[in-house]
């Protein structure tokens, strides 16, 4: 007990890491029902390792200096415009691949996961300096975040939400049922559009924050979960968001007390509460 009230007090040493832990497992299960709901889940994996492979190759390029942003010394700029860029360029082309072929075929989302994990590496290892930083960022060792990056996870992902909730009903429909809002006069491709950004968006900076094995984890997990217990979107909403959240304070507090890095324990814990859920389900009639 004593250890959660050093949590709770607003001046925890790490109190930046479980704020923004919170709203991580707060906003990405929301953005994660639409992976679910798509039957994109392979690309819920694939999407935050090719994040993580332009933060790596924004450092490498920082470190042989070339700089995307020549005025601008801080390197966490560059890094997240290389984690945008790389994502928003994989999640629409692997799109345009769809529309010319048979959906988000398996082959080209394990093929992209494949290489950008493979050049992640690389690019780790071709840096000479920010080894251990990136090592981290791999690992989910969510510790030092300063002030100004918790700041603008509050408003990026607070005007994400704010984006999701207004939308919700057309983000939906073009998820649930493609040919119903082509009936109902809805420009699909606008919608896609706005909801691929918004995913990379999400994914980019989350990955920043807390590295890839953290955002599969609250992206899909999560959502896979409350899918499998609810009936209806909107609980199926509602409970994506308390399991991310549960988990995240949860896990910070974990990792907190037994000195565990904490994207791991994060993981586990989502992965029990699905383990848990699933038994339920299987073991009690009517669930």
């Amino acid at each position: 007990m004593e250890h959660l009230f050093e949590i709770l007090n607003p001046n925890f040493l790490l109190r930046n890491s479980f704020y923004v832990g919170l709203v991580i497992g707060f906003v990405c299960p929301q953005v994660g029902i639409f992976f679910v709901l798509r039957r994109m889940i392979l690309m819920g994996i694939a999407l935050p390792q090719v994040s993580n492979a332009g933060i790596t190759f924004a450092f490498l390029m920082h470190t042989l200096g070339w700089h995307f942003f020549p005025h601008v010394e801080s390197e966490k700029a560059m890094a997240l415009t290389g984690s945008i860029f790389f994502t928003l360029f994989a999640i629409f082309l692997l799109a345009i691949l769809e529309r010319k072929g048979k959906g988000f075929t398996e082959n080209r989302i394990g093929f992209t996961y494949a290489i950008a994990g493979a050049v992640s590496v690389l690019f780790v290892s071709w840096n000479p300096h920010g080894h251990s930083e990136l090592i981290s960022l791999l690992k989910g060792e969510i510790v030092a975040i300063p002030d100004a990056y918790l700041w603008a996870t509050f408003a990026i992902y607070g005007i994400i939400f704010i984006f999701l909730t207004g939308f919700h009903r057309n983000f939906m429909l073009i998820s649930f049922d493609n040919d119903m809002a082509v009936v109902m006069g809805k420009k699909v491709i606008v919608w896609d559009i706005l909801l691929f950004l918004i995913i990379g968006i999400v994914i980019s900076f989350g990955v920043m924050a807390v590295g890839p094995m953290v955002i599969f984890g609250f992206l899909l997990l999560p959502s896979i979960t409350a899918r499998m217990i609810t009936r209806g979107i909107f609980p199926f909403c509602i409970v994506s968001s308390i399991i991310g959240v549960f988990a995240a304070f949860t896990g910070f507090y974990i990792s907190y007390c037994f000195d565990l890095p904490i994207g791991p324990i994060d993981v586990a814990l989502l992965g029990a509460i699905f383990f848990i859920a699933y038994i339920i389900k299987k073991c009690i009639p009517g669930k």
